[in-house]
């Protein structure tokens, strides 16, 4: 039966706040009953509080009343108990817990709350299934690696908020309830009761709102911000977000980069105890794509992209040479020791880069024995093969994986390919934090689907000045003054210098193919505002999620966020979304259409 929190029941301490320097004190501690040893003349109890484990101790001369108590204690069970703190008997020390020397016998002693037997363990690195955590996440938090992970991201939102007030930004909440975005992801639609057949939108992020809070003069902006997106799932995205975002007037891009690279050091020092005094490595999205295949470039490792183009380009490989006259490419990766995969390895490297719409990859594989086996050599000349294997640096023991078709396909397939290398190489350590900036990216993107240019990051990036001159003539060809912060082949932030000039945002929605009426009826009150005098900004936004999640070395974002969503953007434990009441519905006007 479960006793009530007397007046006098007052905690003295966290669990591993005691050591043996208490040994004597009396103390008093609360928590969860992990597990009870039942010894006939001695019991013990580990009770588990978020800061870790004590263990409680009755013996022979504890009061019979609270050793049949303790008796009938199981997992989970929530106890209040009192006593003394002793060194544990000879032999008993446990060196794996803190609190491994000492024990608290225990002369007064509450059940506050009994326990079913839980669906799993309570314990570290659970292999329970995903699924059931989620559905009972409540006991899934209560594991002390969960609970770290918690906490932890709550130490990093304390850093951000120390280093950014400390540098003069401003923490202003921005409403959760906009005008719905038309451009980038879809947005979550909110219907208003009182403005019937009208919707607001849950924001996809601050960004005019801090914009604006520029143009009223409060210079720096700061705010961990929850944001909305109503996309398909990953590893490292959910539907609702959580982002630390900033606006700064007055700046460049070196300035915006400058100071959060100060937030990253300063996280670093003060969460992980890493020093970081060099300048993060700054590498132009050209040069990105080039070498690595990908805008956020994992550069822990080699595997760097060749371009055979030129190689190959006249060949009698059919493959090869009609890739390139096609104004596609050629190029390939060395995965160095990778002759160590099997040909089964192999072939299942062909259907990775297949997911990314790759038609095929070729491979030469040169073993530590000095024999050649090759999907393609036997189609090229003598002289032709030895050419390729000169350009790519290729010995004994290495992997040749090429890929022949039109650019994205040959950059997305093999931006990803070395990834996976690396990572069946086991070559990747999580906590070898490789930070760079990648700089200057396309302004613009084209949609071979629908015949028209989309902003890449979005449409309030301001052209780089030299650029400018041909938004008209060649819009392609523009590059943006913006800047991605990438860890470890994760994208961490974004952001850029905005359009401060009027002239300059009418003409960057008229090349996204929005008429004067249409950016009007849906920027209007930004292109108004920049009537009144706009200063030049830019600014930032990080993953936050994604941000704790790296620096714990972890690979799910679920892990970091307390009540995440599962990949169909539901929530298992209250098994939201659910169906709205009929009432409110005919309150807010809105009827549900039966798809049949």
């Amino acid at each position: 039966m479960a006793e009530l929190l007397r007046e006098n029941d007052k905690r003295t301490h966290y669990a591993t706040e005691l050591s043996a320097v208490n040994v004597g004190d009396r103390v008093c501690v609360m928590g969860w009953a992990q597990k009870q040893r039942d010894l006939g003349a001695l019991i013990f109890i580990d009770l588990r509080d978020r800061s870790g484990i004590i263990q409680l101790a009755f013996d022979e001369k504890t009061d019979r009343e609270i050793f049949d108590k303790a008796f009938s204690v199981r997992a989970e069970y929530v106890l209040c108990a009192k006593g003394v703190v002793r060194r544990r008997g000879e032999g008993a020390v446990n060196k794996n817990l803190p609190t491994g020397e000492i024990e608290v016998a225990v002369d007064e002693f509450r059940v506050l709350s009994v326990a079913q037997t839980p669906p799993f363990e309570i314990v570290e690195d659970s292999k329970v299934n995903a699924e059931l955590r989620l559905k009972h996440r409540y006991l899934d938090l209560r594991r002390p690696d969960m609970q770290g992970n918690i906490i932890a991201r709550s130490r990093i939102s304390k850093i951000a908020r120390d280093y950014y007030a400390e540098n003069g930004f401003i923490d202003i909440e921005t409403p959760n309830l906009c005008k719905p975005t038309p451009e980038g992801a879809r947005d979550y639609l909110v219907p208003s009761r009182v403005h019937k057949g009208k919707f607001y939108a849950l924001p996809q992020s601050p960004q005019l709102y801090k914009q604006l809070l520029m143009v009223s003069g409060f210079d720096r902006y700061f705010q961990i911000a929850r944001c909305y997106r109503d996309e398909d799932l990953r590893a490292d995205r959910q539907p609702e977000f959580t982002q630390i975002d900033t606006e700064m007037s007055f700046v460049s891009a070196d300035d915006v980069m400058k100071m959060h690279e100060g937030f990253i050091k300063r996280v670093c020092r003060e969460f992980l105890g890493k020093e970081i005094t060099e300048d993060f490595i700054r590498m132009p999205y050209a040069e990105a794509m080039s070498r690595f295949g990908s805008d956020k470039p994992d550069i822990r490792f080699g595997y760097e992209l060749t371009d055979l183009s030129e190689v190959v380009k006249n060949c009698g490989f059919k493959v090869f040479a009609g890739a390139v006259e096609m104004g596609g490419s050629v190029r390939a990766i060395n995965v160095k020791g990778g002759a160590k995969f099997s040909r089964k390895e192999i072939d299942s490297l062909v259907e990775f880069v297949k997911s990314y719409r790759a038609k095929g990859l070729a491979w030469l594989k040169w073993a530590e024995t000095g024999d050649i086996s090759s999907s393609y050599a036997k189609f090229l000349s003598e002289e032709e093969n030895e050419a390729i294997k000169a350009a790519m640096g290729a010995e004994a023991g290495d992997l040749l994986l090429i890929v022949a078709d039109k650019n994205k396909v040959v950059f997305d397939s093999l931006g990803a390919l070395r990834c996976e290398c690396a990572k069946r190489m086991d070559i990747l350590d999580p906590m070898d934090l490789k930070f760079l900036w990648v700089t200057e990216f396309p302004l613009l993107e084209y949609s071979e689907e629908d015949g028209r240019f989309y902003a890449m990051h979005h449409p309030f990036t301001a052209p780089m000045d030299e650029d400018l001159e041909y938004l008209d003539s060649d819009p392609g060809r523009v590059r943006a003054k913006a800047y991605d912060i990438v860890l470890n082949g994760t994208e961490l932030g974004g952001g850029s210098i905005r359009i401060h000039s009027g002239e300059i945002q009418s003409k960057m929605f008229e090349v996204l193919g929005l008429s004067e009426e249409e950016s009007q009826e849906k920027f209007g009150y930004l292109l108004d505002a920049f009537r009144y005098g706009v200063p030049p900004h830019g600014g930032l936004a990080f993953g936050f999620d994604r941000l704790v999640t790296l620096l714990l070395g972890l690979e799910d974002i679920r892990d970091v966020i307390a009540f995440p969503k599962v990949q169909n953007a539901s929530e298992l434990m209250t098994k939201a979304p659910s169906a709205p009441d009929a009432g409110a519905l005919a309150e807010l006007g809105i009827a549900i259409v039966n798809e049949e």
